[in-house]
């Protein structure tokens, strides 16, 4: 049995972590899922949250909700600095 590589495991906790952003957003807003992936992928977490190196990936979605609210309200600095 071969274990996962990081890269794998990146990959599949992102993209857990974004299809639950996009139900966060449908729920909280009543929007569909066109608008919610609208606004999940064209926010400022987007670019972190792929980044390998952020490692934001291993963060909770909720906590990941929390970061793209606050960074959507204000866009006082980068997620990355937020985050660091």
């Amino acid at each position: 049995m071969t274990h996962p590589t990081r890269h794998q495991i990146a990959t599949y906790l992102t993209n857990y972590a974004l299809s639950e952003l996009v139900r966060y957003v449908m729920e909280d807003t009543n929007c569909s899922i066109e608008q919610a992936m609208e606004t999940v992928y064209n926010s400022p977490l987007m670019g972190p949250l792929q980044d390998e190196e952020c490692e934001l990936y291993v963060q909770s979605p909720a906590y990941l909700y929390e970061l793209m609210n606050s960074q959507l309200q204000s866009a006082q600095r980068p997620i990355a600095s937020t985050v660091l």
